[in-house]
């Protein structure tokens, strides 16, 4: 399901990061769309679930202050017809190893948000001599299926719905950790979040099932930082403490009053807590 183009007309500038440097990456299934804003070392941000790239506008604006920020739409973000072909959590983990390469980064920071954060640490296990640093939020080390999960799983794959329904409206107040007044940015994150097609975030939302990391957290052994919302519904926090417990050198950081949503809701507590840990790691 798109959104109509009146509709994406309406959405407020202010949460954009700006229209960056844009390119495609030809990766071996598909063509990835790509965007980057800013210079220095270089740090891939990996979008979540739904929304691609441009619901991390405002923090990828924050971020390219220090950072030369790159990130990318995951395979089915601009075509849903990539579903004819199935893939697996491990293919998008794949893809982003060859993102990596096509831009010839030697040690990227890597910050994963969401569902991109279970990229990020699937790569981080897979590649562990690869990221320079580790950052995500929304994501621990496993997946842990609660009734939400099983809500939206459902409710996404069998039913069509229309960008305005009422119970998604609902679950998206779940998502910002409270109820949020339908304001710009409430119509920013619902309007980005429908650009995605509605099946392609039902198979997404089907492959994190498959994620555990607890008995390869160990092979992170790289700087990492975990930026867990106070209010998340989605992941626990038995799951946030095994992450930071199993990782040789992470750093967990409670975001007090925050949501899943932390990376659109509450950019700038999101970069402060990066630029601290850049700081301390010696990011430059």
């Amino acid at each position: 399901m798109k959104a109509s183009s009146r509709w994406l007309a309406a959405m407020g500038s202010e949460f954009s990061a700006g229209d960056g440097n844009s390119g495609v990456a030809p990766l071996t299934h598909y063509t990835a769309s790509y965007r980057e804003w800013g210079t220095g070392q270089p740090l891939v941000l990996v979008p979540g679930l739904a929304g691609g790239y441009e619901l991390l506008g405002p923090l990828a604006r924050l971020l390219a202050r220090r950072f030369r920020v790159i990130s990318y739409q995951l395979r089915g973000e601009d075509d849903s017809f990539a579903l004819r072909r199935p893939f697996t959590l491990s293919d998008l983990v794949q893809d982003l190893a060859e993102f990596v390469d096509y831009h010839r980064l030697e040690s990227p920071t890597v910050f994963g948000v969401s569902f991109g954060g279970v990229l990020a640490l699937e790569y981080a296990a897979r590649y562990p001599h690869r990221p320079g640093h580790l950052i995500v939020q929304g994501a621990g080390a496993r997946f842990e299926q609660g009734l939400l999960h099983r809500v939206a799983g459902t409710v996404l794959s069998r039913f069509p719905l229309p960008a305005d329904n009422p119970f998604i409206n609902q679950f998206f107040n779940l998502l910002f950790g409270g109820r949020q007044k339908q304001g710009p940015l409430f119509q920013f994150v619902t309007q980005q979040i429908w650009q995605t097609d509605q099946s392609v975030m039902a198979h997404r939302l089907r492959l994190v099932e498959e994620f555990n990391l607890d008995q390869r957290l160990e092979r992170l052994r790289m700087p990492t930082l975990i930026l867990a919302g106070e209010r998340d519904l989605l992941v626990s926090e038995g799951s946030l403490q095994a992450l930071a417990e199993g990782v040789p050198h992470a750093d967990l950081v409670w975001l007090q009053g925050c949501g899943h949503l932390a990376f659109v809701t509450h950019p700038e507590r999101v970069a402060l807590e990066v630029n601290r840990f850049s700081g301390v790691n010696g990011i430059r």
